[in-house]
């Protein structure tokens, strides 16, 4: 899989090594993360992966898109963890991580999910797959 890394995003400065494999994204009742191994930093433990198929001809609006909703993320104190990627010529996604539920869920309500939504029918060849995941382990930098 060729991944193009469009944008990232995190709050202060993090590093992550991404598996971009099913197997990297555990269904939500497995034991979650409750320390960071990083000194000042708080633990993220829940996440969101965002799966996105642009429609034909409507990769470079997408990307453009997503490389602007960095301004968006960068205003959400709740997500420290942001990163837009490309997966394949039409496949995107979204991947953060938050500190708690209730971060993820002001996010799900905030101003990238609306205007995702917003742009949907125009963008994307079917809707988002937003899958929830909590975080078993991580490392933030070197």
């Amino acid at each position: 899989m060729n991944v193009s890394l469009l944008h990232f995003f995190c709050r202060p400065t993090l590093a992550l090594v991404l598996s971009l494999t099913t197997s990297a994204l555990l269904p939500l009742g497995h034991a979650q993360a409750k320390t960071c191994s990083c000194k000042g930093h708080t633990a993220l433990s829940t996440g969101l992966f965002v799966s996105l198929q642009a429609k034909p001809g409507k990769e470079a609006e997408l990307a453009t898109f997503l490389g602007e909703a960095q301004k968006m993320a960068e205003a959400e104190k709740q997500t420290p963890l942001w990163f837009a990627v490309r997966l394949e010529a039409q496949k995107f996604a979204i991947f953060d991580a938050f500190a708690d539920d209730a971060g993820r869920q002001a996010h799900l309500g905030g101003e990238i999910a609306a205007a995702l939504m917003a742009k949907a029918s125009t963008l994307l060849a079917e809707p988002p797959k937003i899958e929830k995941f909590s975080v078993l382990g991580q490392k933030r930098h070197n």
